[in-house]
């Protein structure tokens, strides 16, 4: 198990986790990719076509050869690539992986979703081995708000609204959507406490708990 002094700074490293086709030049994704040099992106590569395996094997490649601890920014589809991941890498509690953004999950189990999220359901349900957050907007075309929470609730993960927003991607107009860097900055805070899943999580509501976020 993993255990952090809380009197050094630790300076993780920021992973990125696009989802299908990838993040384009003006997804916030990018633009954190851009201008932070402790930020850079997973390659998972088959963006338009992705391989649930495939995706995994990149995944954890990159995990590994990052710097250690590592917090995984995930948007859409990239979100239940964490989540398998996280189903089947059995790291033990915080590490290598010490937390993650989950921003606007897709629903890969809804009627209708596109024949290239088939490979990704189920969603998995098993807590995450790591604190999280979940942030999901109120008129996502991918997912509505109720099934986002449920996915929040069986991952473990605290809850976020965004308000409206769309799909929080570059089409919603956030450019580099500075509320989520908040967010990121307050689950590094929350990371660096966490010594056990409960007090992980925990600590992590506490945090967000005293200032609320960006929507209900």
């Amino acid at each position: 198990m993993a255990s952090f002094a809380t009197d050094t700074a630790i300076v993780p490293t920021i992973l990125t986790v696009p989802g299908l086709g990838g993040s384009g030049d003006s997804h916030w994704q990018t633009l954190w990719e851009q201008a932070r040099a402790d930020t850079v992106r997973a390659e998972l590569g088959m963006w338009d076509a992705p391989h649930r395996n495939s995706w995994m094997t990149k995944l954890d490649q990159a995990i590994r050869t990052a710097q250690a601890p590592v917090v995984l920014v995930a948007h859409s589809l990239g979100c239940l690539a964490v989540a398998w991941w996280a189903a089947l890498s059995g790291q033990p509690y915080g590490w290598p992986v010490a937390g993650a953004l989950l921003v606007a999950p897709a629903d890969v189990d809804r009627h209708g979703a596109p024949p290239e999220l088939a490979g990704f359901a189920p969603a998995p349900t098993t807590p995450l081995p790591f604190p999280s957050l979940v942030v999901a907007s109120s008129d996502d075309p991918w997912i509505t708000l109720e099934r986002a929470r449920a996915l929040a609730g069986g991952w473990g993960s605290h809850f976020v609204g965004a308000g409206a927003v769309g799909h929080i991607n570059a089409l919603s107009g956030i450019g580099d959507w500075r509320e989520g860097q908040d967010l990121l900055a307050e689950l590094i805070d929350g990371v660096g406490l966490a010594h056990t899943p409960s007090q992980g999580r925990a600590l992590l509501a506490e945090r967000l708990a005293r200032e609320p976020r960006i929507g209900a």
